[in-house]
């Protein structure tokens, strides 16, 4: 009775066994099928994003290989490495694209791509993600409203440092009425992320 109680088991191990190596094979094989179609749908509507702030017009080199990575940092908010993408023209720096998160939000934290042309100036900003109140603070959205454009042509040279607030607080940024936390928030992180490529520009184009 155990003999055959044995072999029953040995057969049921030997059944799961076979079934877990094949489901494993096929669950390698539809993420290989499926990972390259998402890559190239995500590097698409990166690249998509990018040109907002930084036109063809601006380079001739391809945004998405000339990268260089970056160290976690304070002023851009970052807890973890961060890859920022760089813009050239005959192999000239033009822009670096840096992601910024201000972790000061409404409603949490609120990530940033920030192009900084060569000269030190705003190329544009857009918000990658946030979880403002819809109709409230959910205007920092470029599709949702055109504030997020004030920074255009932005930069430190123009904007002294104690003027890089919201006009209640007595800076220099706009913002609506009833949403102040939101772009408080976000001119703090753009000042910062200025500030990181003041400190990093030689590294940031090497």
């Amino acid at each position: 009775m155990s003999e055959t109680i044995l072999k029953h088991a040995s057969k049921t191990a030997i059944t799961l066994i076979a079934f877990a190596v094949v489901f494993t094979a096929l669950l390698a094989f539809v993420f290989q099928a499926t990972k390259l179609p998402i890559e190239k749908s995500e590097a698409a509507a990166r690249l998509s994003l990018f040109r907002q702030i930084v036109p063809h017009t601006m380079h001739d080199n391809d945004l998405l290989k000339d990268t260089v990575t970056i160290a976690p940092s304070d002023l851009l908010g970052n807890k973890q490495s961060s890859i920022a993408n760089r813009a050239r023209i005959n192999n000239q720096p033009a822009a670096v694209i840096l992601e910024a998160i201000a972790h000061d939000g409404y409603s949490g934290d609120i990530k940033l791509l920030i192009a900084i042309k060569a000269d030190g100036s705003l190329a544009g900003v857009r918000v990658l993600a946030h979880k403002e109140t819809p109709g409230l603070g959910d205007y920092i959205d470029i599709a949702k409203d055109k504030w997020i454009k004030l920074f255009d042509d932005e930069s430190l040279l123009k904007t002294p440092d104690n003027q890089w607030k919201v006009k209640k607080d007595g800076g220099a940024f706009d913002y609506m009425a009833g949403a102040t936390i939101t772009p408080r928030a976000i001119v703090k992180a753009v000042h910062k992320a200025l500030q990181y490529f003041e400190a990093n520009k030689q590294a940031l184009f090497a």
